[in-house]
């Protein structure tokens, strides 16, 4: 694609990146070529506007491995071994490594992200469709996918984690802010979030479930061990666990939200190695194995 100084001018940009474009390109350019440009000057944030403003191509880049300081690349960007960027790597279709991606601040693509390892990104990850990893996801900052989230490992997010589809992970899942997902979450051992959970579907937990604030799904939660909250817990159908359930001082629990009273013994039964000292709705089930 050709870029002419009309065409950039329609989009509005700044005046600092137009004199650029006009002064050291001409006024014209290849459009990948103007985006390397950028980044070779460091004008990162110039080169993510015009990517934002002319959006993805069909190009496919193939490396056996890729380690520079950053890269902006408008199509697919296909890496056999590791990817490692110091500061961002921004594809305006798919991200594919076979070992593992890693940038010193930002992980951006438009499509999918793929890694036969580990996906790390020191301030954020966004993803507009779906991030899967062979071991484990780490977000220094927020973590924004527009589809599903897969990882062999665990995940990792240090601010807000928000996933337009379904969260799958083997291993455990940490988040230091607020986490919402529209579909479910299966995770192998434990989920610790440090503020509100919300879920669209169900929670199904190997370990642990541990809440700082709200916890909220559509559907049922199961989790092996104790499920805690430090605010409520809400449950479209039932909450079953082997260990305890807790909510916050004055918070109550409450299950079949989304249940016919006549079908909740059914479909939402709560089950726990005690009885919870705040249920306000749902079936408790009295499991008989369980001391009195």
């Amino acid at each position: 694609m050709q870029l002419t100084k009309k065409f950039v001018k329609a989009k509005n940009p700044c005046a600092a990146g137009y004199r650029w474009f006009v002064r050291k390109q001409q006024g014209q350019g290849d459009y990948q070529a103007l985006l390397d440009a950028l980044v070779a000057e460091g004008r990162i944030d110039d080169a993510c506007w015009l990517l934002d403003q002319f959006g993805p191509t069909d190009e496919v880049l193939e490396l056996d491995s890729l380690e520079a300081e950053a890269l902006i690349f408008a199509g697919t960007i296909r890496v056999r071994y590791d990817i490692q960027v110091d500061n961002i790597i921004r594809a305006g279709k798919n991200i594919e490594s076979g070992a593992g991606v890693r940038a010193g601040q930002t992980i951006i693509a438009g499509a999918d992200i793929r890694s036969e390892g580990g996906i790390h990104a020191e301030k954020q990850i966004l993803c507009g469709g779906d991030i899967e990893a062979g071991w484990g996801i780490y977000s220094g900052g927020t973590l924004d996918a527009k589809g599903n989230v897969r990882a062999g490992w665990g995940l990792h997010v240090r601010d807000k984690l928000h996933v337009g589809g379904q969260v799958q992970l083997s291993n455990h899942m940490l988040c230091e802010a607020d986490a919402k997902i529209a579909l479910g979450l299966r995770v192998g051992l434990d989920i610790d979030c440090h503020d509100n959970l919300l879920v669209g579907r169900g929670i199904l937990g190997g370990g642990a479930c541990r809440v700082g604030t709200h916890l909220e799904t559509g559907w049922g939660i199961r989790c092996q061990n104790e499920i805690q909250a430090g605010a409520s817990i809400r449950a479209g159908e039932g909450i079953e666990t082997d260990g305890t359930i807790e909510t916050g001082e004055g918070y109550g629990i409450y299950a079949g939200l989304q249940v016919r009273f006549d079908a909740w013994e059914d479909s939402a039964r709560v089950r726990a190695a005690s009885r919870p000292a705040h249920l306000v709705s749902g079936h408790w089930h009295e499991d008989e194995s369980q001391p009195a």
